[in-house]
């Protein structure tokens, strides 16, 4: 520590270089995230574009077809029924 500089406008000082240090790492680090993923995103590219496509099997399909929309059926029918619920229970407490 300096004698000269007062004490606030120290630890000032080396909280600002830290905050820039902190940025510039930052920085660095998504440039690498995005250079990963782009490298990523050309091997898969690749590693598709290689394998042979084979047709899928058209009952595989409409069975997962016939299941995802059974489940999205029930979680509205679980939506609405959760609602309706609510409803009523506030249309009771007003009642009070």
């Amino acid at each position: 520590m300096d004698d000269d500089k007062p004490v606030l406008e120290q630890v000032t000082d080396a909280v600002s270089s830290a905050a820039t240090a902190t940025a510039e790492v930052a920085k660095t680090a998504v440039k690498k995230v995005k250079k990963a993923t782009k490298k990523a995103k050309k091997a898969v590219k690749k590693a598709v574009t290689k394998t042979p496509k084979k047709k899928a099997k058209k009952a595989g399909k409409k069975s997962a077809v016939k299941k995802s929309a059974k489940k999205a059926g029930k979680k509205a029918a679980k939506k609405t029924s959760k609602k309706t619920a609510k409803k009523k229970k506030k249309a009771k407490k007003s009642k009070r």
